[in-house]
């Protein structure tokens, strides 16, 4: 997580195709999100930024995809929050087991 003039740049770890929708810290303090829909034409882009949106409490239109669009690893600028506030809503979020 590093902090951006017009927000916060957060790394995630992509897991398209999966069962269920969820977003987890992994061991090693990355951040995992895990998104029904299949990487197809921007489709597990959009619900990744959808899911976070959600979780975060940011609009959709608060997140863009700056690094990654077809890459399992991607960074997402969301806008209007300090590093502070992104990591106190992140730790909120559950671990995984």
């Amino acid at each position: 997580m590093v902090q951006h003039p017009q927000g916060v740049v957060l790394a995630v770890h992509a897991h398209p195709g999966a069962r269920r929708n969820q977003i987890r810290h992994d061991p090693h303090g990355a951040l995992r999100v895990w998104v029904a829909q299949a990487p197809e034409k921007g489709k597990a882009n959009k619900a990744i930024i959808a899911l976070l949106a959600n979780q975060l409490g940011l609009r959709k239109s608060q997140i863009e995809l700056v690094t990654g669009e077809t890459s399992a690893h991607k960074r997402f600028l969301l806008r209007g929050l300090t590093v502070e506030e992104t990591a106190a809503r992140l730790n909120a979020l559950p671990d995984e087991r």
